[in-house]
């Protein structure tokens, strides 16, 4: 089996995880109130890569913690990603009726429902990371995660970056200004669903460092292919309107900088992440994967 292979295996294998326990965690369809808890599995259960779940696993069994430790933080913050996505859609935001290959949650129910769904989505995050069992790590542990998942979620996070993209227009963007946007909007998640894993087995600086040092640039660079994507492949492959952020005439930086600079400037954002791993006192050969896949992903 290749490197590839071996990622793309644990990576089946962690997404299996994720949906399992989040059909336990978010109460059944029948649920008083239906039409709340059937918005909230429609937006988050059987959708998207994981990519963010399976970096959690990545560093967290990278330094030791069993997958059943990792479950809960994994999900939690695919859970909070759920809940970005469910509002980024919404008309007052980015208005898109498309998302993983189906109707936005909004379209597929209404608007009041989705930020509904949207806002418990969000405290179920919270609320299973609370929990205490045999796999949960110790409280200290769990306040660390906590405090790195609302970071990650609040103005200096994803609402942030979202406040400053609603702010942009193409005429007035720049790259530091799409830098600064993206690190906050995608960029935080990213970071914190790494540093999240690793708080499940330890808290020694250094290794927290040097794993930051891993991220902050992976973030970016996912983001910035992800511009690339959005304006050079199709709806179907994307599942999620192809060229979005152009219709609306939204700076990104394949309309910044041009495909062949967007190009060089991820892998250089990709190279730098994979340097930040040189020397680990852990095993990093599912991140480095993780990050090739970054680069080479093409939906």
């Amino acid at each position: 089996m290749s490197h590839s292979q071996f990622v793309d295996s644990l990576w089946a294998q962690w997404r299996e995880r994720v949906d399992q326990r989040l059909d336990k965690l978010i109460p059944t369809a029948d649920t008083t109130p239906a039409n709340l808890h059937q918005a909230m599995r429609y937006a988050s259960i059987g959708a998207g890569k994981r990519y963010r779940a399976a970096l959690v696993y990545a560093s967290g069994t990278a330094l030791g913690s069993p997958e059943i430790a990792l479950d809960d933080a994994a999900c939690a913050v695919e859970l909070v990603h759920a809940f970005s996505l469910v509002h980024d859609d919404l008309p007052a935001m980015d208005d898109d009726d498309l998302r993983r290959g189906k109707a936005s949650c909004h379209r597929a129910f209404d608007e009041a429902t989705a930020i509904l769904a949207g806002d418990a989505l969000q405290t179920l995050a919270f609320e299973i990371l609370c929990a205490s069992d045999s796999a949960t790590p110790g409280p200290e542990h769990q306040l660390l995660m906590l405090q790195t998942l609302a970071s990650a979620a609040g103005s200096q996070g994803l609402a942030g970056g979202q406040a400053i993209d609603l702010g942009l227009v193409a005429q007035d963007a720049s790259v530091e200004t799409l830098i600064t946007m993206h690190r906050l909007k995608t960029g935080a998640l990213i970071e914190a669903a790494i540093q999240m894993g690793a708080l499940t087995a330890t808290r020694e600086p250094t290794v927290l460092c040097q794993l930051a040092d891993y991220a902050r640039p992976l973030g970016l660079a996912f983001q910035v292919i992800d511009d690339i994507l959005d304006g050079t492949v199709d709806t179907q492959t994307l599942g999620k309107p192809a060229g979005a952020d152009r219709d609306k005439h939204k700076p990104t930086f394949l309309s910044v900088l041009g495909e062949s600079e967007s190009r060089r400037y991820a892998q250089s954002l990709g190279e730098e992440a994979i340097m930040a791993l040189d020397g680990a006192a852990f095993e990093t050969a599912v991140l480095i994967g993780l990050a090739h896949f970054t680069l080479e992903r093409s939906h």
